[in-house]
Formats: C-alpha cells, sequence, structure tokens
C-alpha cells in the first residue's frame, strides 16, 4: 500500500513516500480501515520536528508523550470504510462508512485522560489502510458530512472540544478565542458558539470575515499595539472575559490575564507562540482564577463530538485537500499559515499531469496483498 512514513524527527526529508510499505493485520478486536481522508494538524508538524521537548529539557526533541519508535506513519484524523474485521469484533461493521477516535487512554472509565495517540504511539491515517482497535470506531453511515469534513474532526475539534469541557464555558458566557482561525482555534469558535456562548475571536484582521461566519460574535487582531488591543476587548467585552481558550500560548497569558473576571477560567492546549512564558501569579490567585491543562480529549468527549457530527450539527470548513502523494505541499500549506480550516489529505493516485499514479490506490478496490515489498 501506499504510506507516508517518517523516518525519524528533522524537516521535510524525514518524511517519505513509500508504494511498497506492508499492509497491516487486524488483530482480535481490530479493524482494517481504507482511509477515506485524513487531515494535518500542528501535532503532525511538531512530532516530525521532535518539538515537544521533555521535563526539565524543553530543547530535547521528542514526541508529545515522549520518545518514539520509528518509522513511523502519523495522521491522528481518520475517517473511511472497514474493510476488514478481526476475531472478536461484529462482522456487520465491515463495509460500515466511520471516524476514528485517534486516543489512547489511561483506563477504561468514560473520562480517562489520554496518554498516546494514533501517527504518535502508533501508525495513524496517512496510508491507504490503518488499523485501528473496534472500540474506537464511531458509525458515521448517517452524516451528511463529507469525508474531508469528517477527518477535519479527531484531533482539532476533540481537543476544543476537551477544552470547552474541561472549563466548563456555558451558553451566556463571553469566551475568547486565541489562533482562532487555526484548525483547534475554528472548531473553538464554532462549538463555542454552538453551545450558545458569545465568542471573541484573536486572529489576524484579514481572517475576521471568516470567523465571524463561524460564530464569532467579536474579533480583535491579535497584531495591535497592546493599548488598542486592550482598549478593543473592553469595547466588546466590558465585564470582562468568563474564560480564555488559548492554543497560542506565548505572551498572551501574561496580557491578558487581567481580563478575566473573578472566578473566571483561563484553558490552554497549545503553544505555538512559545512554550515558555512569565507572569504575576498575584493576579492568578488575588482573583480565584483557574488556570487549565487541556489535551485531546476523552471518550466522553469525543462522543458527544461523534453526535455532532452524525446530525451535522457542526460543519468544518476545509482549506484545501491534498493527495498523499502531496504530503510534503500539504504541510508546507499547513505552516504557511495563511489558510482558515482545515487542510485534508485524500488517499488516492495523484491524477494531474505529471502526477503519481504508482503511489495509493482507487477507492473501492479490494485491499492489496499483504507483502514487505
Amino acid at each position: 500500500m501506499s504510506a507516508a512514513v517518517l523516518y525519524g524527527h528533522g524537516g521535510m526529508e524525514a518524511l517519505g513516500l513509500r508504494a511498497d510499505w506492508p499492509l497491516p493485520e487486524p488483530g482480535p478486536g481490530q479493524v482494517l480501515v481504507r482511509v477515506a481522508a485524513a487531515a494535518v494538524n500542528n501535532t503532525d508538524v511538531w512530532t516530525r520536528e521532535g518539538a515537544y521537548g521533555l521535563p526539565g529539557r524543553p530543547e530535547a526533541k521528542a514526541g508529545w508523550r515522549g520518545p518514539l519508535e520509528f518509522p513511523l506513519i502519523q495522521g491522528g484524523d481518520i475517517a473511511g470504510i472497514v474493510s476488514e474485521a478481526g476475531t472478536g469484533v461484529p462482522a456487520q461493521w465491515v463495509g460500515r462508512r466511520v471516524l476514528v477516535d485517534p486516543a489512547f487512554y489511561a483506563d477504561d472509565s468514560e473520562d480517562a485522560p489520554p496518554v498516546g495517540l494514533l501517527g504518535s504511539e502508533r501508525d495513524g491515517g496517512f496510508a491507504e489502510y490503518v488499523v485501528v482497535d473496534a472500540d474506537r470506531l464511531h458509525d458515521m453511515s448517517a452524516s451528511p458530512l463529507s469525508d474531508q469534513e469528517l477527518a477535519a474532526l479527531p484531533v482539532a475539534y476533540g481537543t476544543a472540544m476537551g477544552m470547552l469541557e474541561r472549563a466548563g464555558i456555558s451558553s451566556d458566557e463571553t469566551v475568547l478565542v486565541t489562533g482562532a482561525s487555526g484548525g483547534v482555534g475554528l472548531a473553538l469558535v464554532q462549538l463555542a458558539a454552538a453551545r450558545g456562548a458569545r465568542v471573541v475571536a484573536l486572529t489576524s484582521g484579514s481572517k475576521a470575515a471568516a470567523l465571524e461566519e463561524a460564530g464569532a460574535a467579536a474579533t480583535l487582531p491579535r497584531d495591535a499595539d497592546p493599548a488598542i488591543l486592550e482598549r478593543r476587548l473592553a469595547s466588546v467585552a466590558p465585564g470582562g472575559l468568563d474564560a480564555v481558550a488559548d492554543v497560542a500560548g506565548g505572551p498572551w497569558i501574561e496580557r491578558l490575564l487581567p481580563a478575566l473576571r473573578e472566578n473566571g477560567r483561563w484553558v490552554v492546549a497549545g503553544a505555538v507562540a512559545g512554550p515558555v512564558i512569565t507572569f504575576d501569579l498575584r493576579r492568578l490567585y488575588l482573583h480565584n482564577l483557574h488556570l487549565i491543562g487541556s489535551s485531546m480529549h476523552t471518550r466522553a468527549h469525543f462522543a458527544a463530538l461523534a453526535g455532532l457530527a452524525r446530525t451535522g450539527d457542526v460543519r468544518p470548513r476545509i482549506a484545501a485537500d491534498f493527495p498523499l502523494s502531496d504530503i510534503h505541499a500539504a504541510q508546507k500549506a499547513f505552516q504557511d499559515g495563511t489558510h482558515v480550516g482545515k487542510i485534508t489529505i485524500t488517499p488516492l493516485p495523484d491524477r494531474r499531469p505529471g502526477g503519481s499514479p504508482e503511489v495509493g490506490s482507487v477507492a473501492g478496490r479490494p485491499p492489496p496483498s499483504r507483502h514487505l515489498g
């Protein structure tokens, strides 16, 4: 089968495209999924670069849970069709359209924290086929969403759902979202607005209209002078903020923490603007503020997200779709940051003039023979 294979930490040269990668075989309790669509996330880039660091060694090369085993197929976002069922899995799953929960959990409870991720601790969806545990499957037979829209959900929208739930953000509250035009940021805007919160989005001016269309009640320019930003924030949230959903990190905690109301919550799930920060601890304890770390989602969070996907009550914005053969271009487009929404990957042949039809497969064909190629 075709697969994008990561051979170690590094630049794009560490990520290679293979047309002869072995087809995985489902074990007991597992299924083989033909990937219809996948999507690109920050974790794919950071895992490739080894940008997560280690405790006490922020500069160390590592995956999000520590050292990784290579070679590795990345891709935590997976939508597809069950192609084969291992022993112990009901045969009714075969042929069914599914969304895959990418998280590994600490225990079997509904609220267990995630301790691993497909595409990180185990092979993911940047390939024609992937083996997953059957208990990760969510039936999407009735979903009105496209394969690309479904694939946009697991990591970004799962992370956003986890942030909103852990921070207890509810209707009629005012929440500010940093990095609002990215995958998780846009998901936060949509999901928070859908539950009745008033969303203030921090973004570049060129992306404001798209965020307002997604549900933001107001937008703020992230590159504004601090004094101007403070005045603008006071005008759109005169009573202060109930919560901040932060996927940027960096200087924003120091700059915006004073804007939180008494008992306000700051939930953080990213550090693209900088992982090491300073801020005045007195602002935290004197105002009974809550600083919450949020990594991905729980089973309960993902089940709620899957319910929204079945009904079409949440519809991700797709910025661009690339064939698997253009995985490098997809990651470069993602890193450019000029898009609003998700960048997706379709593991089909590149049929453009000059493309590489030998890499990929035709959707709907039987699984290829298993071989070591």
